[in-house]
């Protein structure tokens, strides 16, 4: 009976140090949320960034509200099932951010640059978008990112 309990704490502990290596191993967005690594190709190069993914109606509407600003190499990705003309706004997003609306191939509609934090304004596509990449503020200048340029990510059709 000893030795049964024994190994079943064995395998117990194991098991829990497996799991947190797992997890240490998976960067995590400001609310907890696994994050996926995305690329935007650009005239610069390949500028890698780890995004967080919204791809519901309740996450898509929270997105970046109420948060703190975006490390550099940080974004979230949000992610319709159709192609359409969008608009996104700045509501209790305290921190400027770069809105760049997406084709379902990925490539680079149009670019708001630094939309002004808490702002209720609507910010367009011009364009049919499939896909919404939103970074820090300054930063699609940063890397250079211009409509046309490709953002690689598993969403998107290649």
């Amino acid at each position: 009976m000893r030795m049964i309990h024994r190994r079943g704490i064995l395998a117990a502990v194991t098991g829990a140090l497996l799991l947190a290596g797992c997890a240490l191993g998976t960067p995590k967005g400001e609310n907890g949320e696994p994050m996926e690594p995305l690329t935007i190709t650009t005239s610069t190069g390949e500028h890698k960034f780890m995004v967080e993914i919204a791809d519901d109606d309740a996450e898509r509407e929270r997105g970046l509200m109420e948060r703190p600003p975006l490390a550099d190499d940080r974004g979230m990705l949000f992610e319709f099932t159709n192609v359409a003309e969008r608009s996104f706004w700045m509501h209790n997003t305290p921190s400027p951010l770069d809105i760049i609306y997406l084709d379902p191939r990925g490539r680079i509609v149009s670019i708001v640059k630094n939309a002004a934090p808490n702002s209720d304004a609507l910010l367009p596509s011009n364009g049919p978008a499939m896909g919404v990449l939103e970074l820090r503020g300054g930063r699609a200048d940063e890397i250079g990112a211009r409509p046309g340029d490709k953002v690689t990510h598993p969403f998107f059709a290649e």
